[in-house]
């Protein structure tokens, strides 16, 4: 390490310090203990977060608000309802009859002229996310290949989870699996189906296979899992040092379960230090150094968006994720799987195991890619994501370009 990034990370870590006292005055124990997370992330915070004014910081945010078009597509809305009646929205883009021949050259490249079969995509988001989170996904495909795009529980337009709210249970990933049957009752309950599922989304998949089987068997034709794990979540660092990913494994379910009791306070806290957790969320969202910022702050937002206490109420879930003999279910079917190399919340470790199970499944690995790969490097996922829905007979086989999938560079196939 330079000198100066020496000194970086030294600032870094006081101003983490400094946030983690702010931290301790507002929410006492708890207050502290993420302070300690913040400072043990605090070293990888881009630098600009520490040369460039707050007020400057203040106004470029608005300024990407303001124009940033990422989020922006809507489809035409619906309404799921939950096996505890937890109200769940989604949103259909519908099978253009007219745009094929009208067509843009880049969607000539992926699909061709041929109207795709009738095969429905539904897009699963993940954790602190929501569908607007597979922009660039949803518009290529747009108008061509009908797709249903939804928000999990407590996420994006949904509704906040009855069970959390009115009982006090925490989230686990079996009942996103049942949501997301009921999703697809409602949007799609006849047809073949193609699942793609980030992180939370891919777990939320798995979960779907472990309950419904003979929907997978039946109607699912292809599946995508990308940036997600079976299992085994608990051993994650996220790049810490051991000793500090173990203080963070042991404080952070209590202190997560004190901040959600006190959340109007603690959103004032997170809003007093939105600097310097913006800098973590794009740590542990991007990997590449020229992320374009309008993107950056569109996951930000995002995440933000998220509350304290459906944080608190979710992250239980992940410590007791095991779907891996889930997996067998996905076996006779196109599948791909994929991950960013420098992703630090599902490592790409994790998918390389799923495809390890999962012979027949196309592995792709996109350096330079951290946990938003499909934000920090659309064009790969968009490709990947085309090829399967030709495999999977969505689309007809000759309609796409010899040697498909050629120009994403940057990707390596396992």
């Amino acid at each position: 390490m330079s000198e100066s990034s020496a000194e970086a990370a030294v600032a870094a870590v006081a101003s983490a310090s400094e946030a983690a006292a702010g931290w301790r005055r507002a929410t006492g124990l708890a207050g502290a203990a993420i302070g300690v997370i913040a400072a043990g992330a605090a070293a990888g915070v881009a630098i600009e977060r520490m040369t460039v004014g707050r007020g400057m910081r203040q106004k470029a945010r608005l300024a990407l608000d303001s124009a940033g078009p990422y989020g922006s597509l809507r489809g035409t809305p619906g309404k799921a309802y939950a096996d505890d009646d937890t109200e769940l929205y989604y949103e259909v883009d519908d099978v253009d009859p007219e745009s094929a021949p009208a067509l843009s050259p880049r969607r000539r490249r992926l699909f061709g002229r041929k109207a795709p079969a009738p095969v429905t995509v539904v897009f699963s988001h993940g954790y602190c996310l929501s569908q607007d989170s597979w922009h660039f996904q949803r518009a290529a495909l747009r108008g061509v290949v009908r797709t249903v795009h939804w928000d999990q529980r407590s996420h994006g337009r949904s509704a906040r989870g009855v069970a959390q709210t009115q009982e006090g249970r925490h989230v686990d990933i079996e009942q996103l699996g049942r949501d997301l049957k009921a999703v697809i009752d409602a949007a799609a309950p006849e047809g073949p189906l193609v699942l793609v599922g980030h992180s939370m989304g891919g777990m939320t998949v798995m979960a779907l296979a472990d309950q419904y089987p003979e929907l997978i068997r039946e109607r699912v034709v292809a599946t995508a899992l990308v940036g997600t794990s079976s299992g085994r979540l608990g051993e994650v660092n996220f790049g810490l040092p051991v000793a500090g990913v173990n203080a963070v494994r042991r404080v952070l379910p209590g202190v997560l379960k004190a901040l959600g009791q006190r959340a109007e306070l603690v959103e004032k806290g997170r809003r007093a230090t939105a600097d310097l957790f913006a800098g973590i969320i794009k740590r542990y969202s991007f990997s590449s150094r020229d992320v374009d910022p309008a993107i950056a702050r569109f996951a930000e937002r995002m995440i933000e968006g998220t509350p304290i206490d459906v944080v608190a109420e979710f992250y239980p879930a992940f410590a007791d994720h095991d779907k891996t003999e889930a997996l067998a279910l996905f076996t006779d079917m196109p599948v791909l799987v994929l991950a960013g190399v420098g992703d630090l919340v599902t490592p790409s470790e994790h998918s390389e195991a799923i495809a390890d199970l999962l012979p027949e499944a196309e592995l792709v690995l996109v350096p330079d890619a951290g946990h938003l790969v499909m934000l920090e490097h659309p064009e790969v996922v968009t490709d990947r994501l085309a090829d399967l829905l030709t495999r999977a007979g969505a689309v007809p086989a000759g309609a796409t370009v010899s040697g498909y999938g050629s120009t994403s560079s940057t990707a390596r196939r396992g």
